[in-house]
Parts: C-alpha cells; sequence; structure tokens
C-alpha cells in the first residue's frame, strides 16, 4: 500500500518507499507545531508585560502627582490652613492623636498660614485622643497667641469632637449640624440568662476579687456599677472642666447642657455652645483674610501601600516564572 508522496514507479515516481510503522515525520511535524506554539506563547506573554509595564509606570506618575505629602508644602502665598477630624476619633482610626497633631504642628510652623481651621464631622471617641488633640492646640496656642484657631462643624460634632473643638478661639457651624453630647458613656452587654437557656457553662478564674469587674457573663454587682459610675463622673467632669474653660461666659446657664443631648447648629448657637453660622470657605475669608485653603490633614500615605501591593505583586510573578522554568 503506497503511502504519502509515492509513486508507482511506471509514473515516474520515487522507488524509495517509508517502511511500515515508521512515523518519524509525524513527530518531526507536531514537534514544530508544538515549539510554534511556544514561541507564539512566550511573545504574547513578552507584550503582556509590556503593556502592564507602561500601565505600572501610568499608575506611579499619577500617584506621585496626586498624593503630595503634607510635609512638602512649597506654598509661599498667605493662606489659611486646614485640618480634616473625620469619623471616629481612636487610637486606631484614621482621626487619631498622633496624626491631627502632626497637622496641627505644620500649620502652627508655616511662615505662611495666617490662621488655621479645625473642620470637624465626628460623632466622637476616645476621651483619651480628644484629650491630647485640646492640650496640644492650647499648648501651640500660648507658644503663638497672634495664629487664631477656628473650628468649623459639618454635619456632626458631638462628645469628644466638640471636647476638641473648644480649643479653638471660636466655633462655627451650619444651622442643621449636630453639636453637643456633653457626656460619657461605657456600653455593654449581658449573656446570663442566654448561657443558661443553651446551657452554658461559665468558667473564670481570677486572682484580685474585682478582676471580673462587670463581666457580661455574670449578674451585675452594685459594687460594679457603684465604681463604674464613679469613673464616668469623674471623666465627666474633666469634659466639663474642658468646655467652660474653652467657652468662659459664653455658655448660658442651662441644666441640659452638660446631660448628653445634642442639638442643631441654629439651637447651639443659642446655648453658646458655638459662636455663628458659617462655611469652612466664610471664616477663611471673612475671619482668617486669607481666601485660599491649604489642607494640612496627614493622610495615608497611599504611595508605600500601593509599593508595597506591588512588591507583592512581583514577588508572585518571580516565583510563577521559576515554577515556569523549572516545568
Amino acid at each position: 500500500m503506497a503511502t504519502f508522496g509515492d509513486f508507482p514507479p511506471e509514473q515516474g515516481g520515487n522507488e524509495r518507499h517509508t517502511p511500515a510503522g515508521d512515523v518519524s515525520w509525524e513527530r518531526n511535524v507536531l514537534r514544530d507545531l508544538a515549539f510554534a506554539a511556544i514561541k507564539e506563547q512566550r511573545a504574547k506573554r513578552r507584550w503582556g508585560y509590556v503593556f502592564k509595564a507602561f500601565i505600572l509606570l501610568y499608575l506611579v506618575a499619577f500617584l506621585i502627582l496626586s498624593f503630595k505629602p503634607a510635609g512638602l508644602k512649597t506654598v509661599t502665598d498667605a493662606h489659611t490652613a486646614l485640618i480634616d477630624i473625620n469619623g471616629v476619633i481612636a487610637a486606631d482610626a484614621e482621626a487619631n492623636a498622633d496624626a491631627v497633631v502632626t497637622g496641627i504642628r505644620e500649620a502652627f510652623d508655616s511662615e505662611t498660614a495666617k490662621g488655621l481651621i479645625l473642620r470637624l464631622n465626628t460623632p466622637g471617641g476616645s476621651p483619651v485622643q480628644a484629650g491630647i488633640i485640646n492640650d496640644e492646640i492650647r499648648r501651640l496656642q500660648k507658644e503663638k497667641p497672634d495664629f487664631p484657631v477656628y473650628a468649623v462643624v459639618q454635619d456632626v460634632c458631638a462628645s469628644g469632637g466638640y471636647y476638641i473643638a473648644v480649643a479653638a478661639d471660636e466655633i462655627y457651624a451650619d444651622k442643621a449640624s449636630i453639636v453637643g453630647s456633653i457626656g460619657v458613656r461605657m456600653d455593654s452587654f449581658g449573656f446570663t440568662e442566654a448561657i443558661e437557656k443553651i446551657g452554658v457553662e461559665r468558667r473564670s478564674l481570677t486572682a484580685g476579687e474585682n478582676k471580673a469587674f462587670l463581666d457580661p457573663f455574670l449578674p451585675m454587682k452594685a459594687a460594679d456599677v457603684d465604681h463604674a459610675h464613679d469613673m464616668l463622673d469623674n471623666i465627666h467632669q474633666q469634659f466639663i472642666t474642658v468646655v467652660k474653660e474653652g467657652r468662659g461666659e459664653r455658655l448660658k446657664d442651662n441644666d441640659e447642657l452638660f446631660s448628653g443631648l445634642f442639638w442643631s447648629g441654629e439651637q447651639a448657637l443659642e446655648l453658646g455652645l458655638i459662636d455663628g453660622l458659617a462655611s469652612s470657605s466664610k471664616v477663611a475669608r471673612e475671619l482668617i483674610g486669607a481666601e485660599d485653603i491649604i489642607d494640612y490633614t496627614p493622610r495615608p500615605n497611599y504611595l508605600d501601600r500601593f509599593a508595597g501591593k506591588l512588591g507583592a505583586v512581583m514577588a508572585n510573578t518571580i516565583t510563577e516564572k521559576s515554577t515556569w522554568s523549572l516545568q
């Protein structure tokens, strides 16, 4: 039986015949096809790397231009410094004392900043973090008394937020802002009945008769409650003292002022909790006299975060490439 390419001798064909079972030419064809496919995949992969590299360079350039560290300000014209205090005030939150104080110090150190606006939009938080910020503002004001500080409330300035605001020379808000909540709270839950219903046995070993203070899995003790109230009253009194020192005679005589209630901006003005109704732009323009506002708020370093993620991606890519080379 003739194979492909063979012709009988009488028709001028080649008299050589491929031995039966010789499929080397088929293997060669398959090998060539396989190598061609591999080369094509490698070429596509190289172009993919080039494309990704261009995208990466674009993103890096965008981040460098978009996120300028506060410490690299080169503003030489007169301006109003601005610090944003947003969200819950806590050590592990964006509105933490270290970050806020850093921005405030930079504003006070600026030779061209004519004043500082603390723009607050916070429900409160840690009395410790708020107290650190309040203390630092007062310290800097003594060192630079001609540098005015204004607090401007956006939607909410309650509890710890107001603790910070009273360090300012004056406080302004929108007529619909929420202001106040001069009080202290401690929250917990009680699970005593729940664990009894589901058959859970509470096991807690302590050294010290009060170490299991206000244990949520045990019935509340009258002595624990009394001690907690004493502690809260002490912190509340600290809060009241700070507010009175900051606001002075501007506060109106009202029995509910330090009860933990909050009011609208319009009501807060009547109670002496704020000094007027105004926005940040208005305060900068009409009170500080420098309409240009420069944001001194320390922001998270997105470039470092991006570099970290980029390093992880590159490491994974190198690992995958090494795996490919060993296969």
